[in-house]
């Protein structure tokens, strides 16, 4: 009974350190007071996002076959590629995954996601999977809730102030 117990024990041990590293999550959320088609209008637009993500420069978009991809330029320099994997005007949702870029991670993929708290109201939920990549579970995570927390602001200054 020893015995089985003990194998049982480093074959479980042995599983776990055959496994592939474990993919993080970080999910940020934050309310911006403007009805949600127009949160949508800001963000339905693959490339949108030099529109209103304060450390984005500029976005060019570009189809590879029938994948829509952007390539982002970063204020201050450097670049990331992301392709978009699905977007639903109906649900107010857009998926994408990083294709090359510097930040510490790699396997990224990502949602943001809208919905309505009241008519005056949105929330954003901007969610993502990743495994890090040269760096600690720890600071990836929080190189990417930074990422999603500043573009709440920006979208915040943007829309909340009228421009």
């Amino acid at each position: 009974m020893k015995t089985m117990l003990g194998m049982s024990a480093m074959g479980a041990a042995m599983l776990l350190a055959a496994s592939p590293a474990m993919a993080l999550e970080v999910r940020e959320q934050a309310t911006i007071k403007a009805p949600i088609e127009q949160v949508w209008k800001q963000i339905g637009p693959f490339c949108a996002i030099s529109d209103w993500h304060p450390a984005v420069e500029g976005c060019t978009l570009r189809k590879t076959g029938d994948k829509q991809e952007r390539d982002i330029a970063l204020k201050g320099g450097g670049a990331i590629q992301e392709r978009l994997t699905g977007l639903s005007a109906a649900k107010h949702r857009l998926r994408y995954t990083l294709v090359s870029g510097p930040l510490p991670v790699k396997n990224y993929t990502s949602t943001i996601r809208l919905s309505a708290v009241d008519a005056r109201t949105t929330r954003i939920t901007w969610s993502s999977r990743f495994e890090a990549n040269g760096a600690a579970d720890a600071d990836a995570r929080k190189a990417i809730a930074g990422i999603y927390t500043s573009g709440f602001d920006g979208l915040r200054k943007r829309l909340e102030s009228g421009q």
